[in-house]
């Protein structure tokens, strides 16, 4: 038997998740079966999969020494990543990071280490909280992937039930996803709604619109409102009432507004005198209101978060303050 008394660090971090850092030789069957056993006792009571550990809490661990002492087999690929992460929010479900403007979110054909999605695997690793070796180990998931030349927030579930909860979320849209951009030229309307639809063709690269039903279109919904102008730029906040690939891009070039920087659906030469090498758009705020039980997410219920200012709104709109 070892007794081990909870750090302050430790405060608020579920047992398992401590177990899984501090006795890594324990596979998740054996923990599993270990706690039906009751070889875990927190202040002196059978402890259950579920606790919260407190600072100071005295754990006792019925156990052989040998599990104690058996290091982890390291990972050669991930125990090697210095990762680079700015993290905005985090608790034992979630992740929300916010994202360089230029950094692939997965592995492709161009990058296969320096990703979003290869950095947060690491960052979780090294902190014991996830070992890709381990059956039935959760692999980090990207809920809100975004293009790699889009910046801004990543929502990120470390696992199965947050995941279910969030995709869920985000297709009910108990999820708001509001976005900063540039666009070229005056709104008439300070407010307004692009709502049409969008084709992709398989093996394309860019997608189309159309302004009526069709059979391979889904219908795109985007809530814009103007925030500031400057020149023959204009920053806008856009909200995704519905997530289709490019939709804000597609939508505002089709409205004669393209993106600054945007040389796939705008006029590149345009953007040349601005310096912008990739497109001026910003995943800028995420909203929570659950109307389902939110289950393991209850503490996001209600709240916003926010990236931080984009490079492209601090340059062409100096005067904008959010």
């Amino acid at each position: 038997m070892k007794e081990f008394v909870i750090a302050k660090a430790d405060d608020g971090r579920r047992l398992e998740k401590w177990l899984i850092r501090e006795m890594p030789a324990v596979a998740m069957g054996q923990r599993r079966k270990f706690f039906r056993l009751k070889r875990y006792k927190l202040n002196g009571h059978p402890a259950k999969e579920d606790a919260r550990l407190s600072a100071g809490d005295v754990l006792q661990i019925y156990l052989n020494d040998e599990l104690f002492d058996k290091p982890r087999r390291e990972d050669p690929f991930l125990s090697k990543i210095r990762p680079a992460l700015r993290i905005v929010y985090e608790d034992e479900h979630v992740l929300i990071v916010d994202k360089k403007p230029g950094l692939a979110a997965h592995p492709d054909a161009s990058e296969k280490v320096n990703t979003l999605i290869t950095h947060v695997q690491a960052y979780l690793y090294q902190r014991g909280e996830y070992d890709p070796a381990e059956a039935g180990s959760f692999a980090p998931a990207l809920c809100n992937r975004l293009d790699r030349f889009t910046g801004g927030l990543e929502l990120v579930a470390k696992s199965r039930d947050a995941l279910e909860v969030l995709n869920r979320a985000v297709r009910e849209r108990e999820v708001g996803k509001f976005y900063l951009c540039a666009a070229f030229g005056r709104f008439k309307r300070r407010e307004g709604m692009l709502d049409n639809y969008i084709v992709k063709h398989p093996g394309a690269r860019k997608v189309e619109i159309s302004l009526r039903p069709c059979p391979d279109g889904q219908r795109a919904q985007t809530k814009y409102r103007v925030l500031a102008e400057h020149g023959e730029l204009t920053l806008l906040e856009c909200e995704l009432l519905t997530g289709r690939t490019h939709q804000i891009r597609a939508q505002l070039a089709h409205a004669n507004h393209p993106l600054l920087g945007d040389g796939q659906y705008g006029d590149a030469r345009r953007s040349e005198k601005y310096g912008m090498g990739y497109q001026a758009l910003c995943a800028y705020r995420l909203k929570f209101r659950f109307a389902g039980d939110p289950g393991p997410l209850a503490a996001l219920d209600g709240r916003e978060f926010t990236a931080g200012i984009p490079g492209f709104v601090r340059r062409y709109f100096p005067e904008f303050e959010p």
